[in-house]
Protein backbone atom coordinates (compact mmCIF):
# COMPACT_ATOMS: atom_id res chain seq x y z
CA UNK A 1 0.00 0.00 0.00
CA UNK A 2 2.81 2.34 0.76
CA UNK A 3 4.80 1.29 -2.23
CA UNK A 4 6.45 4.29 -3.82
CA UNK A 5 8.14 2.91 -6.64
CA UNK A 6 7.61 4.88 -10.28
CA UNK A 7 6.11 1.95 -11.53
CA UNK A 8 6.22 2.35 -16.06
CA UNK A 9 2.56 1.60 -15.72
CA UNK A 10 1.75 4.66 -13.98
CA UNK A 11 2.56 6.52 -17.27
CA UNK A 12 -0.12 4.70 -19.33
CA UNK A 13 -2.56 5.10 -16.61
CA UNK A 14 -1.78 8.72 -17.21
CA UNK A 15 -1.81 8.96 -20.74
CA UNK A 16 -5.51 7.03 -20.55
CA UNK A 17 -6.78 9.53 -18.52
CA UNK A 18 -5.11 12.51 -20.65
CA UNK A 19 -6.98 11.04 -23.30
CA UNK A 20 -10.36 11.36 -21.56
CA UNK A 21 -9.53 14.54 -20.19
CA UNK A 22 -9.35 16.01 -23.79
CA UNK A 23 -11.87 13.58 -25.12
CA UNK A 24 -14.92 16.02 -26.93
CA UNK A 25 -17.19 13.01 -27.16
CA UNK A 26 -21.12 13.31 -25.01
CA UNK A 27 -22.77 10.62 -23.90
CA UNK A 28 -26.52 10.16 -23.37
CA UNK A 29 -26.06 8.23 -19.63
CA UNK A 30 -28.47 5.50 -18.53
CA UNK A 31 -27.69 5.68 -14.39
CA UNK A 32 -29.00 2.70 -12.79
CA UNK A 33 -27.60 3.48 -9.42
CA UNK A 34 -27.36 6.34 -6.56
CA UNK A 35 -26.43 8.96 -9.87
CA UNK A 36 -23.84 11.51 -9.33
CA UNK A 37 -23.88 14.22 -6.76
CA UNK A 38 -22.24 17.15 -9.38
CA UNK A 39 -23.49 15.64 -12.83
CA UNK A 40 -27.53 15.86 -12.94
CA UNK A 41 -27.98 15.67 -16.71
CA UNK A 42 -28.21 12.01 -18.71
CA UNK A 43 -25.92 13.90 -21.38
CA UNK A 44 -22.88 13.94 -19.86
CA UNK A 45 -18.78 14.95 -21.45
CA UNK A 46 -16.10 12.35 -21.16
CA UNK A 47 -14.29 14.79 -19.69
CA UNK A 48 -16.49 16.19 -17.11
CA UNK A 49 -16.99 12.63 -15.78
CA UNK A 50 -13.26 11.76 -15.94
CA UNK A 51 -12.90 14.96 -13.37
CA UNK A 52 -15.83 13.54 -11.30
CA UNK A 53 -17.13 10.22 -11.05
CA UNK A 54 -14.53 8.04 -12.55
CA UNK A 55 -11.44 6.25 -10.76
CA UNK A 56 -9.11 8.70 -9.31
CA UNK A 57 -5.39 9.06 -10.03
CA UNK A 58 -4.35 7.81 -6.78
CA UNK A 59 -6.99 4.77 -6.85
CA UNK A 60 -6.10 3.97 -10.00
CA UNK A 61 -2.38 3.46 -9.44
CA UNK A 62 -3.22 1.66 -5.98
CA UNK A 63 -5.39 -1.11 -8.02
CA UNK A 64 -2.77 -1.74 -9.93
CA UNK A 65 -0.10 -2.40 -7.18
CA UNK A 66 -2.40 -4.53 -5.23
CA UNK A 67 -3.23 -6.15 -8.99
CA UNK A 68 0.35 -6.99 -9.40
CA UNK A 69 1.63 -7.98 -5.37
CA UNK A 70 -1.36 -10.31 -5.10
CA UNK A 71 -0.93 -11.68 -8.84
CA UNK A 72 -4.34 -11.35 -9.73
CA UNK A 73 -5.51 -13.31 -12.44
CA UNK A 74 -8.94 -12.98 -12.89
CA UNK A 75 -11.48 -9.98 -12.16
CA UNK A 76 -15.06 -8.85 -11.97
CA UNK A 77 -15.65 -5.50 -11.98
CA UNK A 78 -19.18 -3.77 -11.37
CA UNK A 79 -19.15 -0.88 -12.49
CA UNK A 80 -16.88 -0.21 -15.88
CA UNK A 81 -17.44 3.62 -16.12
CA UNK A 82 -14.51 4.74 -18.21
CA UNK A 83 -12.79 2.27 -17.86
CA UNK A 84 -9.71 3.77 -15.43
CA UNK A 85 -9.87 0.78 -13.17
CA UNK A 86 -10.29 -1.35 -15.56
CA UNK A 87 -7.20 -0.34 -17.19
CA UNK A 88 -5.20 -0.62 -13.59
CA UNK A 89 -6.25 -4.13 -13.34
CA UNK A 90 -5.54 -4.99 -17.07
CA UNK A 91 -1.81 -3.03 -16.68
CA UNK A 92 -0.89 -5.22 -13.99
CA UNK A 93 -0.69 -8.22 -15.81
CA UNK A 94 -0.96 -8.94 -19.43
CA UNK A 95 -2.75 -12.30 -19.40
CA UNK A 96 -5.22 -11.33 -16.60
CA UNK A 97 -8.96 -12.08 -17.16
CA UNK A 98 -11.33 -9.25 -16.17
CA UNK A 99 -15.23 -9.05 -16.47
CA UNK A 100 -16.86 -5.82 -16.39
CA UNK A 101 -20.59 -5.00 -15.61
CA UNK A 102 -21.94 -1.65 -16.65
CA UNK A 103 -25.60 -0.53 -16.80
CA UNK A 104 -25.14 1.97 -19.64
CA UNK A 105 -24.90 1.13 -22.82
CA UNK A 106 -23.50 4.09 -24.22
CA UNK A 107 -20.81 4.26 -21.61
CA UNK A 108 -20.02 0.76 -22.15
CA UNK A 109 -19.64 0.95 -25.82
CA UNK A 110 -17.67 3.88 -25.65
CA UNK A 111 -14.96 2.32 -22.95
CA UNK A 112 -14.92 -0.78 -25.03
CA UNK A 113 -13.88 1.38 -28.24
CA UNK A 114 -10.94 3.00 -25.59
CA UNK A 115 -9.55 -0.60 -25.02
CA UNK A 116 -9.64 -1.55 -28.75
CA UNK A 117 -7.86 1.33 -29.80
CA UNK A 118 -5.39 0.14 -26.65
CA UNK A 119 -5.08 -3.31 -28.05
CA UNK A 120 -6.00 -4.76 -25.18
CA UNK A 121 -8.26 -7.67 -25.68
CA UNK A 122 -8.53 -9.37 -22.00
CA UNK A 123 -11.78 -7.77 -20.86
CA UNK A 124 -15.34 -9.22 -21.40
CA UNK A 125 -17.39 -5.82 -21.44
CA UNK A 126 -21.29 -7.26 -20.02
CA UNK A 127 -24.26 -4.37 -20.63
CA UNK A 128 -27.08 -4.97 -18.16
CA UNK A 129 -28.26 -4.51 -14.44
CA UNK A 130 -25.68 -6.03 -11.76
CA UNK A 131 -28.17 -8.17 -10.88
CA UNK A 132 -29.35 -9.89 -14.02
CA UNK A 133 -25.58 -10.02 -15.25
CA UNK A 134 -24.35 -11.55 -11.31
CA UNK A 135 -26.97 -14.51 -12.18
CA UNK A 136 -25.18 -15.40 -15.50
CA UNK A 137 -21.71 -15.53 -14.63
CA UNK A 138 -19.91 -18.70 -15.79
CA UNK A 139 -16.73 -18.35 -13.86
CA UNK A 140 -16.59 -20.38 -10.40
CA UNK A 141 -14.77 -17.66 -8.77
CA UNK A 142 -12.82 -14.69 -9.03
CA UNK A 143 -9.49 -13.33 -7.44
CA UNK A 144 -10.72 -9.98 -6.93
CA UNK A 145 -14.26 -8.57 -7.08
CA UNK A 146 -14.48 -4.65 -7.85
CA UNK A 147 -17.79 -2.99 -6.46
CA UNK A 148 -17.50 0.31 -7.81
CA UNK A 149 -21.42 1.19 -8.90
CA UNK A 150 -24.77 1.81 -7.39
CA UNK A 151 -23.83 3.54 -4.03
CA UNK A 152 -26.61 2.22 -1.98
CA UNK A 153 -26.45 0.45 1.01
CA UNK A 154 -29.57 -2.42 0.19
CA UNK A 155 -27.78 -2.81 -2.80
CA UNK A 156 -24.58 -3.30 -1.86
CA UNK A 157 -24.98 -5.74 1.10
CA UNK A 158 -27.17 -7.61 -1.90
CA UNK A 159 -24.17 -7.66 -4.47
CA UNK A 160 -21.93 -8.59 -1.71
CA UNK A 161 -24.07 -11.71 -0.50
CA UNK A 162 -25.16 -12.83 -4.38
CA UNK A 163 -20.96 -13.22 -4.97
CA UNK A 164 -19.73 -14.90 -2.14
CA UNK A 165 -19.94 -17.80 -3.43
CA UNK A 166 -17.69 -16.16 -6.46
CA UNK A 167 -14.97 -16.18 -3.39
CA UNK A 168 -12.17 -18.55 -2.72
CA UNK A 169 -10.18 -18.45 0.45
CA UNK A 170 -7.55 -16.09 -1.16
CA UNK A 171 -10.17 -13.90 -3.16
CA UNK A 172 -10.14 -9.67 -2.96
CA UNK A 173 -13.21 -8.04 -2.57
CA UNK A 174 -12.86 -4.26 -3.44
CA UNK A 175 -15.28 -1.63 -2.23
CA UNK A 176 -15.45 2.14 -3.83
CA UNK A 177 -16.71 5.37 -1.93
CA UNK A 178 -17.76 3.53 1.50
CA UNK A 179 -18.18 6.32 2.78
CA UNK A 180 -19.81 7.59 -0.30
CA UNK A 181 -23.32 8.93 2.46
CA UNK A 182 -24.12 7.60 5.67
CA UNK A 183 -25.62 4.40 4.14
CA UNK A 184 -22.45 3.40 2.58
CA UNK A 185 -20.91 3.71 5.76
CA UNK A 186 -23.50 1.57 6.81
CA UNK A 187 -23.02 -1.17 4.10
CA UNK A 188 -19.14 -1.46 5.18
CA UNK A 189 -20.08 -1.94 8.82
CA UNK A 190 -22.35 -4.67 8.01
CA UNK A 191 -19.69 -6.26 5.32
CA UNK A 192 -17.00 -6.35 7.98
CA UNK A 193 -18.61 -7.60 10.35
CA UNK A 194 -20.03 -11.04 8.34
CA UNK A 195 -18.99 -13.97 8.95
CA UNK A 196 -17.02 -14.57 6.22
CA UNK A 197 -15.13 -11.65 6.60
CA UNK A 198 -11.79 -12.10 8.48
CA UNK A 199 -9.69 -8.91 7.53
CA UNK A 200 -10.98 -5.75 6.02
CA UNK A 201 -8.46 -2.64 5.20
CA UNK A 202 -10.32 1.00 5.40
CA UNK A 203 -8.24 3.23 2.97
CA UNK A 204 -11.31 5.61 3.64
CA UNK A 205 -12.23 5.67 -0.25
CA UNK A 206 -11.37 2.40 -0.70
CA UNK A 207 -11.99 -0.49 0.88
CA UNK A 208 -10.28 -3.78 0.97
CA UNK A 209 -11.88 -7.25 2.34
CA UNK A 210 -10.08 -10.35 2.94
CA UNK A 211 -11.31 -13.98 3.48
CA UNK A 212 -8.39 -16.13 4.70
CA UNK A 213 -9.33 -18.39 7.58
CA UNK A 214 -6.18 -18.94 8.50
CA UNK A 215 -6.39 -14.88 9.66
CA UNK A 216 -8.01 -14.02 12.68
CA UNK A 217 -10.55 -11.19 12.29
CA UNK A 218 -9.21 -8.05 12.34
CA UNK A 219 -9.66 -4.70 10.84
CA UNK A 220 -7.09 -1.75 9.77
CA UNK A 221 -7.54 1.69 8.71
CA UNK A 222 -5.02 3.47 6.44
CA UNK A 223 -4.10 6.76 5.41
CA UNK A 224 -2.59 7.34 2.29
Amino acid sequence: MYDKEKHQAYINLDNYRKTLKNSKVELEVTDWGEGSKVLDSNKRKVSQMVAISSCSKKEARLLLRMAKYFKISSVLELGTSLGMGTYAFALANKNIKITTIEGCKNTSNFSESQFQKLGINTVNFKIGTFSSEIKELEAPYFDCIYFDGHHNKEATIQYFEALLPKAKNDSIFIFDDIYWSKEMAEAWDCIKNHSAVTVTVDCFQLGFVFFRKEQAKEHFKIRL
